[in-house]
């Protein structure tokens, strides 16, 4: 049982402080977690929403409801592919480009400080740890997920 309630505590104190440190931006921690995975897929910073739901943690119609409020936002957009007019892009807009590419390194630099607590070989070990444990819950994170 410890483990397991170490693993919620934690997880109760992260969200809060990372949801904190997005306020101070104007966003909320879901906002920034969308905009940064289209930031972090490069140009043209587009996926699918079948992409970023496989990204997230949440289900196609918790990500439609997000997408809108980002849209209504002016910081994505959804258009229908002109290769494929029964798939949707989702691609970041330039403010929403700015906005993301503005608040990344505060959020790294935040996540640093969260992790201070641990030496460098520490964090390595728990990032390993975790990584095991979520794969073996069934998890299909990619690879490169595992190195952040």
């Amino acid at each position: 049982m410890a483990p397991i309630g170490r693993i919620h505590r934690a997880y109760r104190l992260l969200s809060k402080e990372i949801s904190d440190h997005m306020h101070t931006h104007g966003l909320e921690a879901w906002e920034f977690d969308v905009l940064a995975t289209l930031w972090r897929a490069g140009p043209p910073h587009t996926l699918t929403p079948k992409d970023l739901v496989a990204t997230s943690m949440v289900g196609s119609s918790a990500l439609t409801n997000r997408v809108d409020h980002l849209v209504r936002r002016d910081l994505v957009t959804r258009q229908a592919d002109p290769d494929n007019r029964r798939r949707l892009l989702i691609t970041l807009t330039d403010e929403g480009w700015a906005l993301v590419d503005r608040v990344v390194a505060s959020h790294v630099e935040n996540e640093r400080r969260l992790l201070s607590g641990l030496q460098a070989d520490e964090c390595e070990s728990l990032n390993h740890l975790l990584r095991k444990l979520l794969l073996s819950l069934g998890d299909t994170a990619p690879q490169a997920e595992s190195s952040g």
